[in-house]
C-alpha cells in the first residue's frame, strides 16, 4: 500500500548475525485485532448480542455473515465503540491488545468504510472528502490546517485506488460505486492496520460491485486486514479464508470457507434452501 514501502524500492541484503536470530526468537507476536469474551449488549431492554466469544488475529481476513437482525451490525458497533457491552465481571473486550481506547486514536488503527453518505450534506470534492479523514470531520471546516504531506498522501491514495479523476468532482455528482471508493481512500489516510466494511455492495450496480471487490482484494494483498460484514456471498473475496455465521445475537458458526460455505450450512443460516456455485475463488447463490 502507498506510504508503507516506496514503489520500486528494492531493499539491500545485509549480512546476518546471531543477534538477528535472537531478535526473531524474542519477537512478541502482534496482539489480536479483536478479542471478545462473554460480551453481551442490551439495547432498549432487549439482549441483541448474547455472550459472544470471538478472537480475530492481527492481519486476518474475516467475513461475518447472517440474516438481517442477526446481530452483525451490533457486533460491529461494539467493536468500533459506538455501543458498549454490559459488564458482569466475566466479560472483557480488547482491540489490538488494549481494553481502553480513545475513539479518535482507534480510528487511526481501524479504518471504517461507511455507506452513510448523508453526512456530506454540502458540496465537497473527492479530494476534500479524503482530506477530511485526517481530522475525522465532515468536510474541512476551520481551523483545520491542511499540511502539504496530507495533500500528497491524499493524491497518492486516489491514484493507488485508480480514482484520481474523482479528485475535483463533487461527491453529489459521483455514482455510488465511485463514492464508495472515495470513502475507502478516506479510511486509509492514517495507514490503518485493518479496514471494516459494513455491507459494502449495497446499492451498487454490477460493474461497481466488481470494481469494489477488486479493490478489496488489492487491499488484502497489500497487507491490510479485512473485516467484512455482508450477506452477499460474492463480497467474500478469495483472500478471505475465515467465515463467521451469526443468528439471533449469537455466533453459530466459525471456520474456513470450505466448511461453512455449503448449501446445507447456508440454508440453515438463512432459513431457506439454497443452491451454490463457485468460480475463480468466488461463491454465488443461484436460483
Amino acid at each position: 500500500m502507498p506510504g508503507r514501502t516506496p514503489k520500486g524500492e528494492i531493499s539491500k541484503p545485509r549480512a546476518s548475525s546471531n543477534m538477528d536470530c535472537v531478535d526473531i526468537v524474542n519477537a512478541s507476536p502482534a496482539p489480536p485485532l479483536v478479542e471478545l469474551r462473554n460480551v453481551t449488549v442490551v439495547r432498549n431492554g432487549r439482549v441483541v448480542l448474547q455472550e459472544v466469544n470471538l478472537r480475530i488475529e492481527a492481519g486476518e481476513h474475516v467475513a461475518i455473515m447472517g440474516p438481517n437482525g442477526s446481530g452483525k451490525s451490533t457486533l460491529i458497533k461494539t467493536i468500533t465503540r459506538e455501543l458498549y457491552p454490559r459488564y458482569d465481571g466475566r466479560s472483557s473486550m480488547r482491540l489490538f491488545g488494549q481494553e481502553s481506547w480513545n475513539v479518535f486514536e482507534l480510528r487511526s488503527m481501524l479504518g471504517i468504510v461507511t455507506n452513510d453518505m448523508a453526512a456530506f450534506g454540502r458540496p465537497i470534492t473527492g479530494r476534500h472528502a479524503v482530506l477530511s479523514g485526517f481530522f475525522s470531520s465532515v468536510g474541512l471546516p476551520q481551523p483545520h490546517k491542511i499540511q502539504p504531506g496530507m495533500r500528497e498522501k491524499t493524491d497518492t491514495l486516489l491514484a493507488w485506488l485508480e480514482i484520481g479523476h474523482l479528485a475535483e468532482r463533487l461527491i453529489g455528482e459521483m455514482s455510488s460505486g465511485e463514492l464508495r471508493r472515495v470513502m475507502i481512500a478516506r479510511a486509509l489516510v492514517h495507514d490503518p492496520k485493518a479496514l471494516l466494511f459494513d455491507e459494502p455492495s449495497n446499492s451498487l450496480d454490477v460493474f461497481a460491485q466488481v470494481e469494489l471487490r477488486r479493490t478489496m482484494s488489492k487491499l488484502a494483498q497489500s497487507g491490510i486486514a479485512l473485516l467484512l460484514i455482508t450477506h452477499h456471498l460474492p463480497d467474500v473475496v478469495p483472500e478471505i479464508e475465515r467465515v463467521i455465521f451469526m443468528r439471533d445475537g449469537r455466533i453459530v458458526g466459525d471456520g474456513g470457507k470450505a466448511e461453512l460455505l455449503t448449501e446445507a450450512r447456508l440454508g440453515a443460516l438463512f432459513g431457506c434452501p439454497v443452491r451454490l456455485t463457485r468460480q475463480d475463488g468466488y461463491y454465488h447463490l443461484v436460483s
